[in-house]
């Protein structure tokens, strides 16, 4: 176990945005921290990377490295008169690392930038300043990253590829990466563990499937057969080409579809939750 968070706390005034919460992060493991707006969940990353006091509670870094710890917190802040190379330099020095022109255009070349490109980076896409500002995250090499948001403003392919990005991260050199999103699916998609984080409190946690599955009211089915089935006769769906949305009622999904593989009619190719907000940030036992 890289982190460790126990009962962290933290107010402002009368408004206690934290209220005991508790997480890990394990080397090589995606952790994702979901919350609405105001949930504390930037407030806890700035207590994580040590950029806040909190009030309480234990906060433990297993991490032999120089820099355990590395991070964005919303938006990268870059030098946006300066190239990549010039802003990765500066936050290296900034650090205390001596580099050679070598060592960065590696750096960049890690986290998918040309070292060849020597335009300012306020020209850059929204996409390649997130890419720059995790090359500046990992100087040093830290055993831990902490990501927040770093999705905000890309386009789908931008996300998939900061998602590959995070992937080989965490697989190739072990580290553990802790990151928020707005966006369930880009969670969903990407993380081993979810946190569900709701008006400073942790109302969920555990394996990304099982979270998106605890919460969901409603599934799509793909398959051949399924306008003519029995079961989904009696259910409430809506029919699509090649798929049903199939809306829960008494029945479990896996009674549906235990009982839609029985048909001989019917070839189940795939089912996908369709998780409800309002019940995933529901407060239950954890």
């Amino acid at each position: 176990m890289i982190l460790d968070a126990r009962d962290v706390r933290k107010t402002y005034g009368s408004l206690e945005v934290l209220k005991g919460v508790s997480l890990s992060l394990n080397g090589g493991e995606i952790c994702g921290l979901i919350g609405p707006n105001g949930a504390g969940k930037s407030t806890l990353f700035r207590i994580l990377l040590g950029l806040v006091s909190r009030d309480s509670g234990i906060l433990e870094i297993h991490s032999g490295a120089s820099k355990p710890l590395g991070g964005i917190i919303e938006k990268p802040a870059l030098y946006g008169y300066l190239s990549a190379f010039e802003n990765l330099l500066v936050f290296s020095r900034i650090q205390g690392l001596k580099q050679s022109r070598t060592d960065i255009e590696s750096q960049l070349l890690q986290v998918g930038l040309s070292p060849r490109r020597k335009d300012p980076v306020r020209n850059f896409s929204m996409g390649m300043k997130q890419r720059l500002g995790l090359a500046i995250a990992l100087l040093n090499e830290p055993e831990c990253v902490i990501l927040d948001e770093p999705f905000s403003g890309l386009d789908p392919m931008g996300i998939r590829a900061l998602q590959d990005e995070i992937r080989a991260l965490a697989k190739s050199r072990g580290i553990g990466i802790l990151i928020s999103s707005h966006n369930l699916v880009e969670l969903g998609d990407l993380c081993d563990r979810l946190y569900v984080i709701n008006q400073g409190e942790i109302v969920r946690e555990g394996p990304a499937r099982d979270i998106l599955q605890q919460a969901a009211r409603s599934y799509i089915i793909y398959g051949t057969g399924l306008e003519s089935s029995e079961t989904l006769a009696e259910a409430h769906v809506e029919h699509r080409t090649g798929s049903v949305l199939l809306h829960l009622g008494e029945d479990s999904i896996h009674e549906i579809l235990r009982r839609l593989s029985a048909e001989p009619e019917v070839n189940l190719t795939g089912c996908v939750p369709q998780t409800n907000l309002a019940a995933l940030f529901e407060k239950t036992s954890v």
